[in-house]
């Protein structure tokens, strides 16, 4: 019963684990070089159970921001719905996920982050005057975290997707079918097609 919990369990206990080492410096990345946006593509693409697929990243920010720290809710809010929206736009790779299209949406997932919570920022910190200059100037001044947001995005998700995609082609190779028995408790959808 509970093994369908074990991939969304990992997913999130690796967002945590991965956000506390590197923000305490046990673990040498870049800032918001994090892989809760590729977690949240992820479990777009292949979770069959499309509410537990959105709640993931948000689960694994609540967790983390609780030994990291909390900020400005109406700035964490943008940054929990850009991952909301990151696992939405995963739900576009259920049916069809070819190298061309990860690339695009993954692209597109860190886009949305760098600008939706940079008009957070520029909108809610008062870092930055309330004009059309400011808002410019709270972009210019967000582009070397957009470089380790793209970076991590495309590194997770690389990881991630390639990953699970070699391991189920040669659970499909051994078995001879189109889906594999130890993965079907999981609630992961093996099949080209969306799940039920």
């Amino acid at each position: 019963m509970f093994k369908k919990y074990y991939l969304p369990i990992f997913l999130i206990l690796a967002a945590v684990s991965l956000r506390i080492l590197r923000h305490f410096g046990l673990l040498d990345l870049p800032p918001n070089f994090a892989p809760i946006s590729a977690i949240a593509l992820f479990a777009g693409a292949y979770l069959g159970n499309r509410r537990l697929a959105i709640i993931i990243p948000v689960i694994a920010m609540l967790i983390s921001d609780i030994f990291i720290g909390f900020y400005d809710l109406r700035i964490l809010a943008a940054v929990y719905l850009s991952f909301i929206i990151s696992g939405i736009l995963g739900f576009c790779l259920r049916r069809h996920r070819s190298a061309l299209k990860i690339s695009g949406i993954t692209l597109g997932a860190s886009s949305f982050f760098f600008l939706f919570t940079n008009f957070a920022v520029w909108l809610f910190s008062r870092m930055y005057p309330l004009t059309a200059s400011g808002l410019w100037q709270s972009y210019l001044m967000g582009l070397p975290f957009f470089k380790y947001t793209l970076l991590g995005d495309i590194f997770y998700v690389s990881i991630m997707f390639g990953l699970y995609e070699f391991v189920i082609s040669r659970a499909r190779s051994s078995v001879g079918q189109s889906t594999c028995m130890a993965c079907m408790g999981s609630g992961v959808q093996l099949s080209s097609g969306p799940p039920n």
